[in-house]
Formats: C-alpha cells, structure tokens, sequence
C-alpha cells in the first residue's frame, strides 16, 4: 500500500521540480532574445558549451575532451559566421579529422554525430534570429515548448497507444496530438495578437509541420540515450535532466524551421 502511495507523490514532487526549473529558464531565455544579437549569440555559445560537454560525457572514451572540444569550436565558427558556408566547412573538416585521429575509439558514428548536429541545430537558432527578428524566434521557441507541455498534459492525463514504446516507453500518440494542437492554437492566437492575418494559415501549417520534427528529434535523442544505457543526458537541470534533454527537438527542428521559413512566410 505504501509502495502505491509514494509513486503518486515521487510524480508530484517531479512535476514541481519541472514546473519551478521552468519558470526560471523561460524568462531568461525571453528576456536574452528581446535583449539582442550579442545576447542571442552569448545564450547560443552557452547552450552549445553544455551540449558539448553532454554529449562527450555520455560517450566517454579516451578522447572525451578533444571531442568536446571539437563540437565546441566547429559550434562557434557556425554560431558566429555563415552556417552555410565556412560552418559547414570546419564541421566536414573537424569531422574528417576527428574520424582519422580517433576511429580506434568505440561509438565513432555518434561521436561524429555531436559535430554537425549540435553545430547545425545551434547555428540555425541564430539564423532565424538573423533573418527573421525576435517576435519569429518567440514563437518558434514556444512551437517547441508546447511539444513538451502538450505531451506531456495530453500523454500522461489521457495515455492511450505508445508512440514508439520501443525507443520512449512513455510518449503516445495522444502526446503527439495534444502538443501539436497547442502549438496550432500558440500560433493562431500569436497572429491575431501580435502578427499579421495575411500570414496566419502559414503560421498554422508551419506549427503543424515543425511539431512533428520535433518530436522526431525527441525521439533520436531518446534512442542515443537508450543505446548508450542511459535515462538522461546530465544531471544540470533539477526535474529536467540535461541541456540536451531539453532542447533535442529545439535544435533538430531548427534546421528545417529556417527552411520552411523561406517558403511559407510569418511575421510577428
């Protein structure tokens, strides 16, 4: 009977911890975004630091360091030049270079992986940011964000088939569903508020489209994780696990989003 009882509680006292780690992050994510480019590019060389360090550290190996090392630098050359060009760049080189001096080691494939999915994802936040201005960024960090309330107000109040009971035992469909109507309702009410009607279908479309993708890059980090016997990234943030627990759908879907963004325009 006790064992029955404290279940309850361990999810309550989990769900406060989320909520508490939450209310603090999001304002300093807002308020570094409406603050500036310098502020945008500081928070993203932050972000890219942590995510480098994870990934080295969920990996372990003889060369830890060199490869956090590496997905830092080849991050920050994205972050601060084109993602397009000399980024892209010095992520093929770093990865050539980190293959040929380092294949003895175990896992290679994902430790090559970190360079161009931690630089890529990071870079296209900025970009986004570059080309398209904060009320944009808003609401594509909110489109995310609803994937994670969505699913998991929707996933564990109504349960239901799992989504990939295989790789994330925990996500279903109802999740999915419920972070992609929150997302659609996010940016319907953003447009009418803060946006242009003449663009409101498209904002629509795109929150449809992208909460999937994230969801997808959600399920990619769940499955490194699973391969590596692993529940969560780090222990950095309290009910939240790691930096990369946080933000895998973020940065996978930022790529896309930059995309998409040039055939179906928003304003905000």
């Amino acid at each position: 009977m006790a064992k029955s009882k404290s279940k309850p509680k361990s999810k309550l006292s989990s769900f406060i911890k989320r909520l508490i780690t939450t209310l603090v992050l999001i304002p300093v994510v807002v308020g570094c975004v409406i603050a500036g480019k310098n502020s945008v590019s500081l928070l993203a060389l932050a972000a890219a630091t942590l995510l480098s360090w994870e990934w080295a550290n969920m990996l372990k190996g003889k060369s830890e360091q060199f490869f956090a090392l590496s997905y830092l630098l080849t991050a920050a050359v994205a972050i601060m030049m084109s993602p397009y060009c000399i980024g892209l760049g010095v992520i093929l080189f770093m990865s050539c270079l980190s293959y040929f001096y380092w294949h003895k080691e175990n896992h290679i494939f994902l430790r090559l992986l970190g360079i161009p999915y931690i630089s890529i994802g990071i870079s296209a936040i900025v970009a986004i940011y570059q080309a398209y201005g904060t009320g944009v960024v808003l609401w594509y960090l909110s489109l995310v964000w609803c994937v994670d309330i969505g699913g998991y107000l929707f996933g564990s109040t109504l349960r239901g088939p799992k989504l990939a009971p295989k790789i994330s035992p925990n996500k279903t469909w109802a999740g999915l569903f419920g972070g992609m109507l929150l997302a659609v309702l996010i940016s319907w009410i953003a447009c009418c508020l803060f946006g242009s009607s003449d663009y409101t279908a498209n904002a629509v479309i795109l929150a449809g489209i992208l909460t999937i993708i994230a969801q997808i890059g959600d399920l990619i980090e769940s499955a490194i994780k699973r391969k590596l016997g692993l529940k969560d990234s780090s222990n950095l943030i309290p009910g939240h696990g790691g930096i990369f627990d946080r933000i895998d759908g973020l940065i996978f879907a930022a790529p896309f989003a930059l995309g998409l963004l040039k055939i179906l325009k928003v304003v905000f």
